[in-house]
């Protein structure tokens, strides 16, 4: 991609050959990345070269999408060079498939991981495929000594979907410099809302695929066994759904209410009603709500 990188000082475009520099390494997962423009779906797009045999560890990054997905179709949109906007193809021969639906936990610890390094912000995950940030609120009217209240909010989010019979394509949309007007909805968040100590998106995509491929190299040497590679507990160790009552709306208008106690081998969230225990999958979910 060519540019002016002095287009815009506030939101510069990411240096493309500086990023295949640094990750396309002989010892690294990344075999391919190439950042473009403005596409409609970086994820539609890579599964597309995915079916014409793109190999693994292939990313695609856009400065800007006009028709991003996430779960369920849902649709969003932020500004260009606002944020991280990419995906990447994965074939995890030798997994067995049940297995794959892993993969968004993985990505949410691998991005949560990078994020709080890089950036130095707290972060939590959203079961089953969403990382929150703290926003400090407005302080002004605070009495010496107290600290300021924070919401937790949306900062980034992930995406997988099959690519064929042996590949996976993982979208991760993360909110780096939006500000409050900008923000889809007001749950939504961004790295500098959260006071992150850096915006500058070049060593966050490089933090992020590389602890994306730590941590998917750790998966598949388990043969996808989440419990022997450490990614259950990492997950559940940083998950903020677990702990709190929550309200899962399922198909067909049905709601789940209970407590959020654990996330099981398979990568389910179990909930405790107080009559029964009940697992639901991500695939199964229309929303997972913390309920008052």
């Amino acid at each position: 991609m060519t540019s002016n990188r002095w287009a815009d000082l506030d939101r510069p475009p990411l240096n493309e050959t500086a990023l295949r520099r640094a990750l396309l390494t002989d010892d690294s997962l990344w075999t391919s990345l190439d950042v473009v423009e403005n596409t409609g779906s970086t994820n539609s797009d890579l599964a597309a070269r995915a079916r014409e045999g793109a190999a693994g560890g292939a990313v695609l990054v856009a400065e800007e999408q006009s028709a991003a997905r996430g779960r369920l179709d849902r649709r969003w949109s932020a500004p260009a060079r606002s944020g991280l906007f990419f995906s990447v193809l994965l074939r995890p021969t030798g997994v067995p498939v049940e297995r794959w639906g892993w993969l968004p936990l993985l990505a949410g610890v691998a991005t949560a991981a990078a994020v709080s390094r890089t950036a130095g912000v707290d972060t939590g995950l959203k079961w089953p495929n969403d990382l929150l940030v703290t926003v400090p609120e407005d302080s002004d009217k605070l009495r010496p000594g107290e600290t300021p209240p924070g919401s937790e909010r949306k900062a980034a989010g992930i995406l997988a979907e099959r690519a064929g019979d042996d590949g996976i394509v993982l979208g991760i949309g993360l909110n780096v410099t939006l500000t409050e007007d900008e923000l889809p909805v007001p749950t939504a968040a961004s790295l500098a809302l959260a006071g992150a100590k850096t915006t500058d998106r070049d060593p966050l995509l490089r933090a992020v695929l590389r602890s994306l491929g730590e941590w998917y190299g750790s998966w598949r040497a388990a043969e996808g066994d989440a419990h022997a590679c450490r990614l259950q507990e990492t997950y559940a160790a940083g998950c903020s759904t677990l702990g709190r009552t929550v309200r899962v709306e399922l198909p067909g208008g049905q709601d789940l209410v209970g407590e959020a106690v654990a996330i099981d081998g398979d990568g389910r969230l179990v909930v405790d009603t107080g009559e029964r225990r009940e697992t639901v999958a991500a695939g199964d979910v229309v929303h997972v709500r913390a309920t008052s």
